[in-house]
């Protein structure tokens, strides 16, 4: 059974996040691929995703795999699956064929996010939804500062969730960059994994550091506690961007299907 690799975007507010809860809980991003893909090839379909995004946030990045009994060039299967899509805000970017032991989760070696802050007084209308608003203006300079805390191997159990079902809360953040752009306040954070609402909840707490409520040193505080009390604030889904996965150079592309 051919196996592909699928890039994918979506808006997250339409669904209850990248997994599927069944039909009675509403729609998932996951759910909507097994449908689409279901449809055009007439198989029932399991598709496996790189990262399990929580409901509201997006992805031009994310990455998925599908095993297919039939070898389809590339194109028909991003196409066709598009197809079944046009009325849902998810888009397969590219379809590409995979050795078979090629998994879109487990085979991946980092993962790449992006937090969006627009910091300026005027409320958001056409952003509202695409970035975290902080009315008050933020300490860039600050906050880059305070975010290099956070780089390395840590016990990140202030900044993960209460339901997270990760066995360790121990993880290498291997990027935690803060910029200002013409369009507002870009945090992007880059590791092999991350813990439920672990980005969410470190943005969350430094853009306390923006405001001068926080100091580097209590960010250090917060992680040394390794307690969730000692979290600051989470920021909203809505900003937040699931934007690459990287995989090993081993993992290449097989030659693609020729169109009959």
């Amino acid at each position: 059974m051919p196996r592909y690799k699928l890039t994918i975007e979506y808006d997250g507010g339409a669904y209850l996040g990248w997994q599927m809860q069944g039909a009675s809980f509403g729609k998932s991003v996951q759910g909507e691929l097994v449908r689409a893909i279901g449809e055009f090839s007439g198989e029932a379909v399991t598709v496996g995703g790189a990262g399990r995004t929580d409901a509201g946030v997006h992805a031009n990045g994310q990455v998925a795999h599908v095993d297919l009994a039939r070898d389809w060039p590339n194109r028909v299967v991003r196409d066709a699956t598009n197809r079944y899509l046009k009325d849902e805000a998810v888009a397969v970017v590219a379809a590409e064929k995979m050795p078979d032991d090629f998994d879109a989760r487990f085979s991946a070696v980092r993962r790449h996010y992006l937090y969006r802050i627009i910091d300026r007084r005027p409320p958001l209308t056409l952003e509202r939804q695409r970035a975290w608003w902080s009315p008050k203006a933020l300490d860039v300079d600050r906050m880059r500062e305070a975010a290099r805390v956070l780089i390395g191997r840590h016990d990140f159990t202030t900044f993960r969730s209460t339901e997270c079902q990760a066995k360790s809360p121990v993880r290498n953040l291997d990027r935690f960059d803060v910029a200002r752009t013409d369009t507002g306040i870009e945090c992007r954070l880059d590791a092999r994994s991350f813990l439920h609402n672990q980005v969410r909840s470190m943005v969350g707490t430094l853009k306390l550091v923006g405001e001068g409520l926080w100091t580097a040193d209590d960010l250090a505080e917060a992680l040394a506690a390794r307690d969730r009390k000692a979290c600051g604030t989470v920021g909203p889904a809505h900003a937040l961007y699931l934007t690459q996965v990287d995989y090993p150079a081993e993992w290449q592309p097989l030659p693609d299907t020729p169109e009959t």
